[in-house]
């Protein structure tokens, strides 16, 4: 039987939400506080968007905007790009690529529960190349 990594597998659970009507200035700090570089976006406790350090950089910093002034709702990128927890590893993969996107939110039961990055895909994908090649390194 062939082993298939699910997303719900290379999922990490540390999803933050922040209030859309809040400054871009608390999603930095948020970020910063919990070693993130994302934040989910919420509009009357609906995920609606994410906010990430180059949507900061590129939305607020570069254009001169105040970010202490500016809602997270008039910067977030939306919508949300979500996958389903059982859902193979490599569908994860084809779809940040299809869509050009660097994370997707696991949904299950309508709510947020992780979210995947290229990062974590990578290193996953590297540790299997490693295992395997031990294995065959050990036959």
């Amino acid at each position: 039987m062939p082993l298939t990594l699910k997303v719900r597998d290379v999922m990490e659970n540390n999803v933050i939400v922040v209030d859309g009507n809040l400054p871009a200035k608390e999603a930095l700090n948020k970020m910063l506080e919990n070693g993130v570089w994302s934040v989910v976006v919420s509009i009357n406790d609906l995920p609606m968007g994410v906010v990430t350090e180059r949507d900061l950089l590129r939305r607020v910093i570069a254009k001169g905007r105040n970010i202490d002034k500016v809602l997270l709702k008039d910067v977030m990128s939306s919508p949300l790009i979500t996958i389903d927890p059982d859902a193979p590893f490599g569908e994860a993969w084809k779809l940040m690529t299809e869509k050009g996107v660097r994370r997707l939110y696991v949904i299950e039961k309508g709510k947020i529960i992780g979210r995947v990055t290229q990062t974590g895909l990578f290193r996953k994908l590297l540790d299997a190349v490693l295992t395997l090649s031990s294995i065959e390194y050990l036959i």
